[in-house]
């Protein structure tokens, strides 16, 4: 820290960064934060995500992390929950997919389907 306005920015973004991670916003993503997840790359993109949606502006989503989801080879997973909807499981996600999957699901409501589990089955 070199100036009080340094200070002040950094305290502003922990702030939001805390808000982001309120229990009660309508949309919720959850980034998979277990130790298979984390050596899969998973702290990136739960980082994107915070990101993205801090620079967008972003008031109805949290993002949180949990344990295992229990498909490590699927790692790093995203789950997306929408209330009154069927949970959307994002599989083998990096930061640039984060970014997408903001821009198209969380503001668009969009599903992107082909970074979903559903799409190894085919």
């Amino acid at each position: 820290m070199k100036s009080l306005e340094e200070l002040k920015k950094l305290r502003e973004e922990s702030i939001n960064n805390m808000e982001m991670r309120n229990t009660d916003k309508e949309i919720r993503v959850v980034v998979g934060m277990a130790t298979c997840g984390i050596a899969a790359g998973a702290r990136p993109v739960l980082n994107s995500f915070v990101e993205e949606i801090a620079k967008r502006n972003i008031k109805n989503v949290e993002v949180v992390q949990t344990g295992c989801i229990g498909m490590c080879t699927y790692e790093p997973i995203v789950e997306v929950f929408y209330p009154d909807k069927e949970k959307v499981t994002y599989v083998h996600i990096d930061a640039e997919k984060a970014k997408r999957i903001v821009a198209q699901h969380l503001v668009n409501g969009n599903v992107v389907k082909e970074y979903t589990v559903g799409s190894l089955e085919k």
